[in-house]
């Protein structure tokens, strides 16, 4: 699923998401729990201001920077 994903400013490469929409509702991303490189893209996983984690995908292939979301879960203890 396509998500909007405002990134903080700074170089490319050192570029986090700090808030993304999803269903018309904005999500405050309160930190980055895990960071991986895919064959076209990156993944981030990470925890919401509403407890749950989230997994996004950022594709890059061909010059694309498109965002989706990859999954969501419950925050485990």
């Amino acid at each position: 699923m396509k998500v909007r994903v405002e990134c903080s400013r700074g170089q490319k490469t050192e570029e986090r998401p700090v808030r993304f929409q999803f269903h018309d509702r904005d999500y405050m991303v309160e930190e980055v729990k895990d960071h991986w490189k895919g064959l076209d893209g990156e993944f981030l996983k990470v925890l919401a201001d509403d407890g749950n984690l989230y997994i996004l995908r950022r594709r890059t292939a061909g010059g694309a920077d498109e965002w989706t979301l990859q999954s969501i879960g419950p925050q485990g203890h």
